[in-house]
C-alpha cells in the first residue's frame, strides 16, 4: 500500500539550521535586519524573500544564478539521508520536501533520485535548467533565473510558514492518498499544519518543545535511519 510521506529540508534532511543562512555565511552577509522585522510582525514572508535576494545583489551586483546555486554545495545533509530516502523509493511510496529552505539544496537531494521521465513543467517539479526529473515532489523557496541567466528580484515563493498543511492536502487530493497514509516530518512550529494533515507525525531534531507537543512521536537524536525505523513500524501495524 503506497503511503505518502512529507520532509521539512532545515534541521531535518539537512543538518544546519537553515540552508539560507549556510548561504549568508558563504557570502559572509546577514539577513537580521529582516529577520527582526518580520519578528515584529512589520514584514510579511514574501517581501522577506526579496528584501534577502535585494540584499546579496547589492553586495554581489554581478552574482548570476550559477554562482549562486554554487554556493549552496556543501550544505551538511542529515546522517541517515539516503538509507531512509532510498527505502521509501524503493518501496514505492511518494516522498515530498516541504520547506521554506533553499531550493538548490532541495533541488541537490531530489535528484539523487531520478526519473526516468523527461522533464516537463508540474507542479512540485524541479528546475529545468538541470535537464531531467526526479521522483520526489519538491516544494520550496528561493530564487528564479531570468532569461540571461540572472537573479530576479521578486524570488521563488511556494511554501508559507504556516501553510505546508495546505500542500500536503492538495498532495494528497492528487495522489488519492488519504491523510491515514501520510506522514509528516519536522522540526519547528511551522510543521504544525504538515502533523496535523498526517496519520503519523514525527518531531525530528526539534527546534524548541511547540511541535514536540503537537507530534505523535519525538526523535532527538539526529539519524535519520531512526525515522526509517518509526514509518516502517507505522506502516507494518
Amino acid at each position: 500500500m503506497q503511503y505518502l510521506i512529507c520532509f521539512d529540508m532545515d534541521r531535518v534532511l539537512v543538518d544546519h539550521m537553515s540552508t539560507w543562512q549556510y548561504v549568508y555565511d558563504q557570502l559572509d552577509i546577514t539577513n537580521a535586519e529582516a529577520f527582526n522585522l518580520y519578528n515584529q510582525g512589520l514584514l510579511d514572508e514574501w517581501d522577506w524573500l526579496k528584501m534577502d535576494l535585494c540584499l546579496i545583489k547589492e553586495k554581489y551586483p554581478d552574482i548570476d544564478d550559477d554562482t549562486l546555486r554554487a554556493y549552496c554545495e556543501g550544505t551538511p545533509l542529515m546522517d541517515g539521508l539516503k538509507e531512509c530516502l532510498s527505502w521509501l523509493i524503493d518501496n514505492g511510496h511518494e516522498v515530498a520536501i516541504v520547506s521554506g529552505g533553499m531550493q538548490e539544496t532541495a533541488r541537490e537531494i531530489s535528484s539523487m533520485f531520478p526519473s526516468e521521465k523527461p522533464w516537463s513543467k508540474r507542479w512540485g517539479g524541479i528546475n529545468s535548467h538541470w535537464g531531467h526529473e526526479t521522483l520526489f515532489h519538491v516544494f520550496t523557496n528561493g530564487w528564479l533565473r531570468t532569461n540571461d541567466g540572472g537573479i530576479d528580484d521578486y524570488g521563488r515563493y511556494q511554501v508559507q510558514m504556516n501553510g505546508k498543511g495546505t500542500i500536503v492536502q492538495m498532495l494528497q487530493r492528487r495522489l488519492s492518498i488519504p491523510l491515514a497514509r501520510t506522514i509528516s516530518i519536522g522540526d519547528s512550529a511551522g510543521d504544525i499544519g504538515m502533523f496535523k494533515q498526517s496519520g503519523l507525525s514525527i518531531c525530528f531534531n526539534p527546534w524548541d518543545e511547540q511541535p514536540v507537543a503537537i507530534a505523535d512521536t519525538t526523535i532527538r537524536d539526529k539519524d535519520l535511519c531512526l525515522v526509517l525505523k518509526c514509518i516502517q513500524d507505522f506502516i507494518k501495524a
